[in-house]
């Protein structure tokens, strides 16, 4: 799907999206804090492969949650900071199974530039099955580079909102 290449090589920023999402749950339970407006209204990325810009628009859906429009699609988002770690499960809302994706994410201190990585599947495999083991592997490896795929850089066209 869009959202890893997106998320995953972009949001990654919001990571969001080279296959398919790839969990049955998200990273936390629930919300671990509010949205943060700084990161409402509209980003853009290039798509390197077609060479075009692909547009994201950010919007806050409640106190704790974001929708995201991206490339036709739309994903539900919240923050799961794990492990001193800000991290958001990213649903994809399009999909029958309603999969999620994990994304690391930062933001420039001017707020003009929003990054994201996805976790990879390769360290955290679609098949574990228990919300425990998830967070369990994401924390061995915090320090290893493989954890995350490639960043995916947006710039802000507009916002916040």
């Amino acid at each position: 799907m869009k959202v890893r290449r997106f998320v995953t090589c972009l949001l990654a920023a919001f990571g969001l999206l080279q296959g398919g999402c790839n969990y049955d749950f998200p990273l936390t339970p629930k919300p671990t804090r509010a949205i943060d407006g700084k990161l409402l209204g509209d980003w853009v990325a290039m798509d390197k492969e077609n060479a075009k810009e692909e547009l994201m628009h950010v919007r806050h859906l409640d106190d704790s949650t974001y929708v995201i429009a991206f490339d036709h699609d739309i994903y539900r988002a919240f923050h799961s900071d794990f492990s001193g770690t800000a991290f958001l499960s990213v649903q994809d809302l399009n999909a029958d199974n309603r999969k999620y994706l994990y994304y690391t994410w930062q933001l420039s201190a001017d707020g003009a530039k929003l990054s994201l990585k996805g976790v990879s599947t390769k360290v955290v495999p679609e098949t574990t099955k228990s919300p425990d083991e998830i967070q369990r592997l994401i924390k061995q490896n915090l320090g290893n580079p493989v954890l995350f795929g490639d960043e995916i850089l947006f710039i802000r066209k507009s916002g916040p909102h």
